[in-house]
């Protein structure tokens, strides 16, 4: 198990980087995992991890690419929920990369 460092905090993370406790998300942690993948999150980043921290809410589960696309297309708009913009902003897999962002489990059914 590894650790990501934050204000001073070690916050454990899983083999695959996201986090044990989702209770340790923040939007500094969530900044510190994505320098961590070499990312830096504009406020186009932060209206999708806030909508797929709404899923999560709502659903108790991590969505899948193209549960997460329908979602942001309907809660932000087509022009935001699509394959396009979210590879886009997400390194080509927005699933698991905005999920372990928002401090969510990755999503079952990603590889």
């Amino acid at each position: 198990m590894s650790t990501l460092n934050v204000a001073g905090r070690d916050i454990p993370l899983d083999k695959d980087g996201y986090l044990v406790d989702l209770q340790d998300w923040s939007r500094t942690t969530a900044e510190a995992l994505a320098a961590s993948e070499d990312l830096q999150l504009s406020d186009e980043h932060w209206e999708i991890l806030e909508a797929l921290r709404a899923f999560y809410d709502e659903f108790q589960l991590s969505p899948a690419n193209r549960p997460l696309i329908k979602y942001v297309a309907l809660k932000l708009g087509t022009d935001k929920g699509n394959s396009l913009h979210l590879n886009r902003l997400f390194k080509g897999t927005p699933a698991k990369l905005a999920a372990k962002l928002a401090g969510l489990p990755k999503p079952t059914n990603c590889l």
